[in-house]
């Protein structure tokens, strides 16, 4: 009898170490299971925005003068963004030309002409004849780093990357002739950008364009212009007016901490310190000086360069507006009227 019990609890102690195996395998294979879904989800998403916006992108082929001995190819991609024919791309995509073909992914050629570029912003706005699929663009303020995003040009060459924001509130150079600006908020993918590539979009997960992608940053890594509040208004400056107008203060600075007392007061911490003015500038004129911090434009908080810029726009120029400043720990107010960037 008891040798019959001990063999008895030795084959239930074994069953219980098959139930404890069997067990591991299940959650294995739950975990091989849940991958497979989510990397099937991944793709279907990816798809999903890939047959939606490919149609709306176009391949750009360019033909400019280069030094006034000859003339250069180049290539870029385009997005519709009306139905009417006009397309977004980025202005260093059509430089030095006012015309081109578009290709799109029915390898339908048609030709488009610039119809105004800002390279300031690293945007420009060109325009085919007839109509054309359009995009639904998105609002990249929304973006969190870690969100899915597929980059999207060159149509015909298939060039369709994912990846995930990398980086938010990048700050990407821009120059025109002598003047520079930083453009703001730029976003930065691990979705690869290939040649051809600068112009086309990137897209969310629901395929809106939220960027246009711009410039390699590094090895596996892109840089798009945000498309947002401020570069919607571009664009429509652009479509109407084929140029865009920003005020112009004659200011160079950057962004410098507030001494503490002034911060408690103000309830911020930074401020842009004046390092230079140019001569005969609206700020010149006014009585701003060197190592001045502004603190207000027009009853707006200014606490770095990316602030001033986007105050500094059409709406201001040629209106006399207030200029909040802080001087030997003082603060002072003085009075101004910008006037337009001019086109060097």
């Amino acid at each position: 009898m008891v040798a019959l019990e001990r063999a008895w609890n030795e084959t239930d102690s074994t069953l219980d170490g098959d139930s404890v195996g069997l067990k591991a395998v299940t959650e294995a294979d739950a975990e091989v299971k849940a991958e497979a879904e989510a990397l099937d989800a991944y793709s279907q998403i990816v798809s999903s925005v890939a047959e939606r916006l490919i149609p709306s992108v176009a391949s750009l082929r360019v033909t400019r003068t280069v030094g006034g001995w000859g003339s250069a190819v180049g290539a870029g991609s385009a997005v519709a963004f009306t139905p009417d024919g006009f397309l977004v791309t980025s202005a260093h995509v059509v430089a030095g030309t006012d015309r081109g073909t578009a290709v799109f992914v029915d390898a339908a050629e048609r030709e488009f002409r610039v119809v105004g570029r800002d390279p300031l912003s690293d945007l420009a706005v060109v325009r085919v004849d007839g109509s054309v699929e359009a995009a639904t663009l998105g609002d990249a303020a929304r973006l969190r780093v870690g969100q899915l995003v597929v980059a999207i040009g060159n149509p015909l060459a298939g060039t369709v990357t994912a990846g995930v924001v990398s980086a938010l509130g990048r700050s990407l150079a821009a120059r025109d002739g002598r003047t520079s600006r930083l453009v703001e908020n730029v976003i930065q993918t691990d979705a690869s950008l290939n040649p051809g590539n600068s112009g086309g979009a990137l897209a969310d997960s629901a395929g809106r364009v939220v960027g246009i992608n711009t410039a390699v940053a590094g090895i596996g890594l892109g840089l798009a212009v945000p498309i947002d509040r401020v570069t919607q208004r571009i664009l429509a400056s652009l479509t109407h007016d084929g140029r865009v107008r920003r005020a112009f203060l004659g200011v160079v600075g950057g962004t410098r901490p507030l001494p503490p007392r002034l911060a408690n007061e103000l309830g911020r911490a930074r401020a842009l310190e004046v390092v230079q003015l140019l001569d005969g500038s609206p700020a010149a004129r006014a009585g701003v000086r060197p190592g001045d911090l502004i603190l207000d434009l027009d009853g707006h908080p200014v606490e770095g360069v990316g602030d001033l810029q986007r105050l500094l726009d059409d709406t201001l120029v040629g209106r006399h507006i207030g200029l909040r400043l802080a001087r030997n720990g003082a603060t002072v107010d003085l009075g101004l009227t910008p006037v337009e960037l001019a086109d060097d």
